[in-house]
């Protein structure tokens, strides 16, 4: 879940930035997208996120995984 509030903020925060021509919000993306997916890694699953080793990697998953959640393929509820 964590990684849906974080990629959520940053197509919000690009979109804000790109829309309104505020480039100061582009330092927010990454620390919004890196600071809610890292809490969920080191603090809840308890494991070392991918972005270290594989940054692009990793990037390209996270926005896999959120279209996936967003579209159902992937359900929020981790019991079903």
């Amino acid at each position: 879940m964590l990684h849906v509030i974080g990629t959520t903020i940053v197509l919000a925060l690009a979109f804000t930035a790109i829309y309104h021509n505020i480039p100061k919000l582009w330092i927010a993306v990454p620390i919004a997208g890196y600071g809610f997916a890292w809490i969920g890694h080191f603090f809840f699953e308890k494991n070392k996120p991918a972005t270290f080793k594989y940054p692009l990697w990793s990037l390209q998953s996270d926005f896999k995984m959120y279209f996936d959640i967003l579209s159902g393929k992937i359900p929020l509820d981790p019991s079903k």
